[in-house]
This record gives C-alpha cells, structure tokens and sequence, in this order.
C-alpha cells in the first residue's frame, strides 16, 4: 500500500527477498525475507548496497529475533532501539467476535447500542458491485479529516493507496467487509491472510458520527470472514494518541515488538 510515498524497492537474490524504503531523504531497509540461516549473508549484501548508496546500514520495523540476532552477531556494530510507535497490537479472534468479558463491555454495549438503532444495518462481503459506494464513503472520511488537518501527507497518501487497492480489487486476493445503511456504505475494512491462523486487517473506515459503527465493523468483519482464525493483527498505532487508545481498548492479546537498527561499527 505505501510503495509510492516510501519508495519502496525490492530485490531478490538467492532465495533473499531485499526490501528498502525511503523516508524525509533517508534510506532505510526493512528485515529481510528469507530463512534465518542466511541473514548473515543478507546483512553483508546490505552493508555493501548502503555503502554503494554513501550512507550506513539502517534498518526498520525489524521484529525483536532479528534485532537479537544483529546484537549477538555483531555486539556494539548496530544502535538497536525500540519503536512503540510501530508494535503491532495482535488479539484473539474469538473474543473480537463475541467481546465477552468486563475488559471488554463497553465495546459490548455500543456494538448493542448500533444494533438497536439500526436494526435495518446490513454487513456485505466487499465485492466489485459495491466498490463505488465504498469509494464514496473514503471520499468523505477524506474530505472531513483533510479539513482538520491540511498539512497531513499522510490522509492523502492513505486515501490514494487504498484507491488503487480498490481499482484492482481482484489482483490484491484481499478479504473486505462492509456496513450498509439506508442504501450507503457506512464502514468499510479490509485485509488478508498472514498464516495458517493468523490475519493482518490493513484498513478500517466507518462514519464516527454514527455510534457503534466502528464496533460494528470490526466484530462483523471477523465473525463474517476470519471466524476461523486465532489471532487478528491490527498493525501498529503510529504513535498517534487516539489511535494508541482506541487499539489499546480492544486489550491485546499480545504486542509484536518492532525495533530500529543503525550500523555504527564504521
């Protein structure tokens, strides 16, 4: 989804897959794609590659193995620190599903509130027929947040990526689910399969103005579509606050530890 705007590139070379990424001018790569016999060999390729570029080895979004392994291989060659704002909050599908529990009522209570109110909602697997009504309903979630924020680059990027997604819905193989209520999509969310039992959920959208809708479609999404998984990955919060304390309320089963690793052995 972010290709454009963090200039991501790739390579393959025996059975490595080669990620970097670009952003505010500085190169970075991303954990690199293969068995954990060859990441030796991999950090080697990128230390060369970076020094060809006339910069130092950064890495981003590492998991907490690579990160250890980078500190064992190589002591006092990498400043590895931690990045809050890029842990992936990971839950339990099933509770997701039904919200059961005291940690979890007042999701319980506005995901009632939302059906009682309108009981007429109805939940719609995403299709090609359904896209322009989709695509309406980004337009004014785009159309209110860049009226709050006009100097974001984010809103716009993520508007224009998942555009394209929507453009070539079929190629993508992604998962989507929808709220329609009085003839408009109302919510919107969508993702795909990591593993054997594990989903990632790239995108979530709903009218805040109407309350529960946002409950309303993350718990019909996974009950409608993911049902048989064991863990639904949210992704991260970027560091923004409402953001932080909306994942942070759902109660994670588990956070997925992301660090930064820059060479400094040079």
């Amino acid at each position: 989804m972010w290709r454009k705007p963090y200039k991501v590139k790739h390579a393959e070379q025996g059975e490595i897959l080669y990620l970097t990424c670009e952003w505010e001018g500085v190169l970075y790569a991303l954990q690199p794609v293969c068995a954990s016999s060859r990441w030796e060999e991999a950090v080697a390729t990128l230390r060369a590659y970076f020094a060809e570029q006339g910069t130092a080895l950064y890495f981003t979004g590492i998991e907490k193995n690579f990160a250890d392994f980078l500190a064992e291989r190589y002591p006092g060659a990498f400043d590895i620190q931690s990045d809050r704002d890029n842990f992936d909050y990971v839950y339990l599908a099933d509770k997701l599903i039904t919200l059961a529990g005291r940690k979890l009522h007042s999701k319980k209570n506005h995901l009632n509130a939302f059906r009682k109110l309108y009981p007429e909602a109805e939940y719609m697997k995403i299709t090609p027929a359904i896209l322009p009504a989709c695509k309406a309903e980004l337009e004014k979630w785009y159309a209110a947040h860049i009226e709050a924020m006009p100097d974001s680059k984010f809103i716009p990027w993520e508007r224009d990526a998942i555009l394209e997604l929507f453009e070539d819905w079929d190629y993508f193989q992604l998962k989507g689910g929808a709220i329609c209520l009085h003839g408009r999509i109302i919510a919107f969310t969508f993702g795909e399969q990591l593993n054997r039992d594990s989903v990632v959920v790239h995108v979530e959208k709903a009218d805040p103005n109407i309350r529960g809708a946002y409950p309303a479609i993350n718990q019909g999404f996974i009950e409608h579509e993911w049902s048989g998984m064991t863990y639904i990955n949210r992704e991260e919060d970027m560091g923004q606050e409402g953001l932080r304390k909306a994942k942070e309320s759902y109660k994670p089963e588990k956070m997925i530890e992301k660090y930064n690793a820059r060479y400094i052995a040079d």
